[in-house]
């Protein structure tokens, strides 16, 4: 009898630690046609194009396209930092570590290295666009390509 106890205990803990501890999964509470994301356990929020509409109507944020080679950039884009260089350009983003930054790349996956490395080194503020100009694109939104 011990033992069956022993392993429904088990089995309600694992449940509720692994559920809790998926690094990279975040909250995302829905508003309308767009989001409010809940910091990961990454320490970073992943926004939806959507959310970004939002935030543009007033811009108090730093736009980073962190994409590798060049391949289009939003509007208003503020700086241009290789997602791979970014510890090494910090000097190039906002010396208030609490400052608002959003990162994007062509399909996400370079932003969320890229958020990473920032939370990582402090940064308290960071967004990553999930689905980078890709889903920009698909939302309606318009890409510049020099």
């Amino acid at each position: 009898m011990s033992i069956v106890i022993t392993l429904l205990v088990i089995l309600f803990v694992g449940y509720f630690v692994l559920r809790g501890s998926i690094s990279g999964q975040n909250t995302v509470v829905s508003q309308g046609p767009f989001s409010i994301s809940v910091k990961n356990a990454d320490g970073y929020y992943d926004i939806n194009s959507a959310t970004l509409i939002q935030m543009f109507k007033n811009k108090d944020f730093a736009l980073v396209n962190v994409h590798i080679p060049y391949a289009g950039e939003l509007a208003n884009t503020d700086a241009f930092i290789p997602y791979d260089t970014i510890g090494q350009n910090l000097w190039k983003l906002p010396s208030d570590k609490n400052a608002k930054i959003v990162l994007y790349c062509r399909s996400g996956s370079m932003s969320t290295k890229a958020a990473q490395e920032l939370a990582s080194r402090g940064y308290t503020n960071v967004y990553n666009l999930t689905g980078g100009m890709n889903d920009w694109e698909q939302e309606g939104g318009m890409v510049i390509k020099k």
